[in-house]
């Protein structure tokens, strides 16, 4: 039967120094919330002119035709 293995401790320096680099990958970049409330921003302005919208042309569009005959296909 072997003895568990002591793995050698760290220095009380260098415990120290990963415990203060280990908050700084932390902090967030000011982009990592300016784009996701610019998004937010722009699809809910989006959304508020959808009001506006008019009815399609009678003739349908070449990718409405496509996904009809796909799933004619399919099912």
């Amino acid at each position: 039967m072997s003895a568990p293995a002591q793995l050698p401790s760290l220095p009380a320096a260098s415990r120290r120094r990963t415990a203060a680099h280990a908050g700084a990958g932390t902090r967030l970049h000011w982009w990592a919330l300016a784009l996701p409330a610019l998004a937010f921003g722009l699809l809910l302005l989006l959304l508020a002119g959808s009001g506006e919208a008019h009815a399609a042309a009678p003739d349908a569009s070449g990718l409405l035709q496509v996904s009809r005959q796909l799933l004619r296909a399919v099912g």
